[in-house]
């Protein structure tokens, strides 16, 4: 590989934006993609993969270089030497780049990996509460497993075309795609494109939704004429799902304490061909207590760690701090005593979050069923979706019945 200065120098804009500014990195590779519009899809690609690469692997790669926050530029620029000579690239002859003891990165790398917080590149108090939490073993298969980097999964919008149409369509515009066993609406690319930019999309033919997220809407078991509410909704890539299991019937509530959020699922809505979907802003506690004893089937896709996904949010690794777990499990559990209230007799509700720690997961629904509210529900099912057993991000789930 041919390493072209502008480009590189645009990866050490990017992780100086991210590493000392603390901006978040895909809002980082937006802004520097912009810089040059003669840049064409590899080089893109080029910028937007080895920023992510060296963001993941931070910690291993500081580590070799001997460098410490802040990041000079000099410092960027031996990350970058660390993470081309890892990757077998041939260094240029540029001042930035000269005397890079190449011998030694890869001696200090052999020496490291041996070492499983520096190997899979993670902070020691994430590593601790990893091995406390998992165990040992599902632990250290866990974070290799989400370390690497997440597929681009396709699901479906079956209100308006069928899967086998959808991947001639996408084969035409030569983006080659294959069916998931066990996964109905989903499509995996065989190789990155940025399928943002074709017709496909625009008309509305599918998401970009990773594989285990796309299992939470079945799991509610949701039935077309139903009143369901997606009480954590964002910009509503589960709330989509569900309309397109109600087969655009019924009424299908979207939540959220951001309007922001609910403004780009109403976006989505239009292009997804979605029009039983009503929008409200949880500005107080009477937006909830309307809705007691109302729906037939409830969401809860609660705020969490998001450690089940750092495949794709790699820097949330250095913006992740014990305190926030801690903070984010009280809210967790306020939202499952607050709003599973909405439930009617004899309808159904499921929390799930994308993480994988039980503490957050069935530590929660088992404390929020020993509780009062609790009572009037009895746990149907649950599952943990686990990066290194599906090869997707990490998911859990909890099926919640109240009795009749």
């Amino acid at each position: 590989m041919r390493l072209h200065r502008n480009l590189v120098f645009a990866v050490i804009d990017a992780l100086n934006l991210i590493f000392n500014e603390k901006e978040y990195a895909d809002k980082v590779i937006e802004k520097v993609l912009r810089y040059d519009k003669r840049w064409g899809a590899r080089d893109r690609g080029f910028i937007a993969e080895t920023t992510y690469d060296i963001v993941r692997w931070k910690r291993l790669y500081t580590e070799i270089a001997e460098v410490h926050e802040p990041y000079s530029r000099p410092n960027l620029f031996r990350l970058f030497a660390v993470w081309c000579v890892l990757k077998g690239i041939r260094l240029p002859d540029w001042k930035q780049l000269e005397e890079t003891p190449e011998r030694r990165i890869k001696g200090r790398f052999d020496e490291l990996s041996k070492i499983r917080k520096f190997r899979e590149s993670v902070p020691d108090w994430l590593d601790e509460l990893g091995e406390q939490s998992l165990g040992n073993n599902l632990w250290t298969k866990e974070i290799a497993a989400l370390n690497k980097q997440a597929e681009v999964i396709l699901r479906t919008n079956t209100l308006k075309i069928k899967k086998t149409q959808l991947q001639t369509i996408l084969a035409e515009n030569e983006i080659e795609t294959v069916a998931i066993d066990g996964y109905p609406d989903a499509l995996k690319l065989k190789e990155r494109k940025n399928v943002f930019v074709t017709e496909a999309f625009k008309n509305g033919f599918f998401e970009v939704q990773d594989a285990s997220s796309q299992l939470v809407a079945p799991f509610l078991e949701v039935e077309p004429g139903q009143r369901v509410i997606d009480a954590c909704a964002g910009a509503g890539g589960k709330t989509l799902h569900l309309a397109s299991q109600m087969e655009n019937k019924g009424q299908l509530i979207a939540l959220d304490i951001y309007e922001s959020k609910l403004k780009k699922l109403k976006i989505r809505t239009r292009r997804n061909g979605v029009h039983n979907v009503e929008t409200r802003v949880i500005d107080s506690t009477k937006v909830i207590k309307k809705l007691h004893n109302s729906a037939d089937r409830l969401l809860l896709d609660a705020p969490c760690s998001g450690l089940g996904v750092i495949r794709r949010n790699p820097d949330s690794k250095w913006k992740l701090e014990p305190q926030f777990i801690d903070r984010i499990m009280g809210v967790q559990q306020e939202i499952l005593q607050s709003y599973s209230k909405m439930v009617k007799k004899s309808g159904q509700m499921v929390y799930a979050t994308c993480s994988i720690l039980p503490q957050e997961n069935t530590e929660q629904v088992a404390k929020f069923l020993a509780s009062e509210t609790g009572e009037a529900f009895e746990l149907v099912k649950e599952q943990n979706i686990y990066a290194s057993e599906r090869g997707y991000d990490g998911f859990y789930m909890a099926l919640l019945k109240r009795k009749g």
